[in-house]
């Protein structure tokens, strides 16, 4: 009997986490066939069946099950070989897997991915934006090292470091008439709110403010992006709740809106860094923050919106 490969051992781990070769090949990136031959692979170098392939999906064999656990406490101890090797030889050198939430990284990556390459010349960085369910699984799979969020991450097992706070701002239409400077939360009672598609952290951050002051969220009018959003409430479909950060960008491509900062204390989300505790590149994903606390001090200069947090 051969030794499996890990390539052999990630494919089918893959399989056995989606139980469906589309979607486990999607999730490695690479072609259904290449991942079919690797289980393939593996069930010959094993000798024995892993898989039972139906019309529609895939169902483990017994032996399948315990190749399965056995196979994902294997890959975990070699990621983490590989990353207190990392951790030996510097701060942020070579590859470094991060998450971000569709919410933060159009607005927030062209601000620390430059400043990063001058202060970590060796750092190898790849990005992956998904909503954060997606990113924080991911990351607990161990296909990722660190997540870009907002906080509190909806996981056991994640060290937090807190980034930046912004406050949200309140874009209606421009014909809205908001008398005062300062809105109070309260009157988000006589708006209506309209809000991200189910997923979107940012969608429940919004919900819990409008529940506070018992304000309504009419459920026939939601979007996919933050850009839509706006879209809409330049066409006078409602009003939103836009994180501080983004309204540069998306303001800037909407006609006929008005901004309207909230009285204190206003609500804000806390952006930060979420990591496995269980991690022995602590210290990297420290030296990481801090640049990209740097990096949104340069920002927030003269925006009271943003603050360390």
């Amino acid at each position: 009997m051969s030794r499996p490969t890990v390539s052999q051992l990630r494919a089918f781990l893959a399989l056995a986490e989606h139980l469906h070769f589309r979607d486990a090949a999607a999730a490695l990136r690479m072609s259904q066939p290449a991942l079919s031959g690797s289980v393939a692979a593996l069930e010959e170098s094993l000798d024995t069946r892993l898989v039972e392939r139906t019309t529609r999906k895939v169902l483990l064999t017994p032996a399948g099950e315990r190749v399965a656990r056995r196979a994902e406490n294997v890959l975990a101890e070699l990621d983490r070989l590989v990353e207190e090797v990392r951790a030996v030889r510097g701060p942020l050198v070579g590859p470094l897997r991060v998450g971000v939430i569709p919410t933060v990284a159009p607005y927030l990556l062209p601000v620390i991915l430059p400043r990063l390459a001058r202060e970590f010349p060796a750092l190898e960085l790849s990005v992956h934006e998904e909503q954060t369910d997606h990113i924080v699984a991911e990351l607990m799979a161990g296909r990722l090292d660190v997540v870009l969020l907002a906080l509190p991450a909806p996981a056991q097992g994640v060290t937090e470091l807190p980034l930046y706070d912004e406050d949200f701002v309140l874009v209606t239409p421009a014909s809205f008439d908001l008398k005062g400077e300062d809105v109070p939360r309260d009157a988000l009672n006589e708006l209506d709110v309209i809000l991200l598609n189910e997923g979107h952290c940012l969608r429940d951050q919004a919900l819990d403010v409008c529940r506070e002051v018992g304000a309504r969220a009419p459920s026939a009018t939601y979007a996919t992006s933050l850009a839509t959003l706006v879209q809409l409430v330049s066409g006078g479909l409602g009003v939103t709740l836009v994180p501080e950060t983004a309204l540069p960008v998306e303001t800037r491509r909407a006609p006929n809106l008005a901004l309207h900062r909230f009285a204190d204390p206003a609500p804000f989300r806390r952006i930060g860094l979420g990591y496995r505790s269980t991690s022995p590149r602590a210290a990297e994903f420290e030296a990481l923050a801090e640049g990209v606390r740097a990096a949104i001090a340069e920002l927030g200069t003269g925006t009271p919106g943003i603050r360390p947090a």
